[in-house]
Formats: structure tokens, C-alpha cells, sequence
């Protein structure tokens, strides 16, 4: 018998950033609401294509014992390899702006660092992952291991179904803000909508808890 044939292929070899980050899984933790920390975030992209488009800026903060914890955010802003001159009126990130920038490597590497085994939120967040996991997969990285929550869902959940219409209904972050009353002046900064994110979060989840009784486990199947 010809023993090669039948050899597993090589283990792929990663960087030790990302090994740190893995093993923060080794151990699955069995929490609730009030003691699980929750990492809400935002992306300012150069357009909505997964594959051709880039991320500017990530914005992250934490959600601590149901308090969002305002002296702990993130907000890295990203080399523009790649740039998009229709979308700055959206995000307001002109080339070559006076801050400073890191490669995405870079960016990836701190913020793999600041959400470690986080439950990680975000507003439609299909997008704002799908954008993190095409930046890890340029790395030549697995995608990202949080469990993730979407605001857009979890709001919804506070509604009465009355329809078929209200159950498909994608709201955006403006409807919720306005319906909550929150301000949205740094509306579409990443570090801002990332805050109104959270807002939003923490007021639904509240919500839940004290009308339909809901637990961490049951935010994961919506």
C-alpha cells in the first residue's frame, strides 16, 4: 500500500495573532444577557461590492452589564489603496486625509485584539462581517468565530407582526433612531453609528427581556 496516498494534507500554518484569537474559542461559554460583552461595530467602505470594494474605517464599542462603555471605543481608519470618489459624500473620508492609517493587515490584527471572543452586533450586519471576513480572507485567514447579533432583527422582534409587509420590512437605522428619538448627528462615521447602534441594541434587548422574557439563547435564533 502507498502510505502518501492516504496522508492527511499539511496543517495550515497561521500568524500568532490569529492563533491568540482562535483559542479564545477553545472553551464555549455558557452566560447571559447581563454578563456576556457585547462588541458592537460599524464599516465606512469605499461601495457595497464584497469583492472589489474596500473598508475605510472600522468603529467599535462595548456593551458591558447592559452599559455601554463610551471610554473604550475603536476607531481605525485604513489605507485607500482603492478609492471611491461617489461614496465620500456618504462617509466623509477624503483621500489622503490628515489622520493616521493603518494597512488592513494592521487594522485587523487590532481589532481581532479589541472584540476576542465578543458577541459582536451590528446594524444589517451581514454586510459589515462579510466586509471584515473579505479583509481576513485577503490575509489568507478563516472567517471571523463571534456569534452575531443584528440589531435590524432584534428590533423587529419589539413589533407587533400585524402583516405580512411589517414581517419583511428591512428597517434602516435612521427608522429606528427617529422611532426611539435618538440623535443621529454623527450619523455615518463609523464610531457614530456604531453609538446609535448600541443605543438601539440595549433598548430593544431591554425591551424583550421585560415583555417576552428573552435570554441570550433566544436572541441567537433570531
Amino acid at each position: 500500500m502507498i502510505k502518501w496516498l492516504f496522508k492527511n494534507p499539511e496543517k495550515k500554518s497561521y500568524p500568532d495573532y490569529w492563533i491568540r484569537y482562535e483559542a479564545l474559542f477553545n472553551d464555549p461559554k455558557n452566560t447571559e444577557i447581563h454578563n456576556t460583552t457585547f462588541v458592537v461595530l460599524d464599516t465606512e467602505t469605499t461601495g457595497f461590492n464584497y469583492a472589489s470594494d474596500r473598508m475605510l474605517c472600522i468603529g467599535a464599542l462595548k456593551i458591558n452589564d447592559n452599559n455601554i462603555d463610551i471610554k473604550d471605543v475603536f476607531e481605525i481608519y485604513i489605507k485607500q489603496e482603492y478609492f471611491n470618489a461617489e461614496t465620500v459624500p456618504i462617509h466623509g473620508i477624503i483621500k489622503n486625509e490628515k489622520f493616521k492609517t493603518y494597512t488592513e493587515e494592521e487594522a485587523l490584527i487590532l481589532f481581532l485584539d479589541y472584540i476576542k471572543d465578543a458577541v459582536l452586533v451590528a446594524h444589517h450586519a451581514f454586510f459589515d462581517i462579510t466586509m471584515i471576513n473579505e479583509g481576513l480572507k485577503r490575509l489568507d485567514l478563516p472567517p471571523l468565530k463571534n456569534k452575531v447579533l443584528d440589531t435590524m432583527h432584534v428590533y423587529k422582534e419589539t413589533r407587533i407582526k400585524s402583516n405580512l409587509i411589517d414581517q419583511k420590512k428591512r428597517y434602516t437605522l435612521d427608522e429606528i433612531a427617529e422611532n426611539y428619538d435618538i440623535d443621529v448627528s454623527d450619523r455615518h462615521t463609523a464610531a457614530g453609528d456604531a453609538l446609535i447602534t448600541a443605543i438601539i441594541f440595549l433598548r430593544s434587548v431591554q425591551h424583550l427581556i421585560k415583555t417576552k422574557h428573552y435570554t441570550l439563547k433566544k436572541l441567537f435564533k433570531l
